[in-house]
């Protein structure tokens, strides 16, 4: 049966493979983000390969708005089966240097736009009988950083909501996951930034996309709360 995927917070890197992947799988997809222009550019470009897709820009801290988007999703593709939340909100500054405002932002759109998909998409998986809800996690999750305040409490902040969602929906057949990305995801801003550091590693956002589709996938009996995904040593920038 064809599943709708949701993915909130789409770039131009790991997001945008994720979306592509899940096409690629059969999947109807819809998409978050701010920016309309780049959403309508990647739901044209899936759709002239034949896929179901639907942009719908969106302010994920606006609960409002965010229930607005579920129902054009709903309404466009039909109820969601697969939630991944992947929006971000990177300040790399300390505490002397981060504004209240930009802590608040960084706690809005990773842990309180987290909880407002999940509680909007949990009703149609209940309904449905089980769903998959995949959040996107970070390094700075696991251990603070002296120069990401405001990045690394939201993280952590989002891996403890991802573990609670866990432990209430995994016996209602929903499962629950939580990705840490430790390193550098391969992207064009990604090079120009490291380009001088010949021997840094990165992460290749189609291989990352794949092991989130394994996660979905994956057998009930044995399934996975949180994978770590690292940089080979040798995959360096050529």
């Amino acid at each position: 049966m064809t599943k709708t995927a949701l993915v909130a917070g789409v770039g131009s890197g790991l997001g945008e493979s994720l979306v592509r992947k899940l096409a690629q799988e059969g999947c109807r997809v819809a998409m978050f983000a701010r920016s309309a222009e780049y959403l309508a550019g990647l739901e044209n470009s899936l759709k002239a390969q034949g896929h179901e897709a639907l942009a719908v820009p969106t302010d994920l801290t606006d609960k409002e708005k965010v229930a607005d988007g579920f129902k054009k999703v709903r309404e466009n593709l039909g109820p969601i089966d697969i939630l991944i939340y992947h929006a971000g909100a990177a300040q790399w500054s300390g505490l002397i240097d981060t504004t209240a405002e930009q802590f608040e932002q960084a706690w809005k759109v990773i842990a309180y736009g987290g909880f407002l998909c999940a509680q909007e998409a949990v009703g149609d998986m209940l309904a449905q009988g089980g769903g998959a809800i995949l959040f996107t996690g970070a390094t700075s999750g696991l251990r603070g950083s002296a120069r990401a305040l405001a990045f690394s409490s939201a993280k952590f902040a989002l891996r403890g909501l991802a573990d609670s969602l866990a432990r209430e929906l995994w016996p209602k057949n929903i499962h629950v996951a939580h990705i840490v990305i430790d390193g550098w995801i391969d992207s064009k801003a990604v090079r120009e930034r490291l380009a001088p550091s010949a021997d840094e590693p990165v992460l290749n956002p189609n291989s990352i996309a794949q092991n989130y589709w394994n996660l979905i996938m994956q057998e009930k009996s044995a399934w996975t709360f949180e994978i770590e995904q690292r940089p080979h040593k040798e995959e360096f920038f050529t």
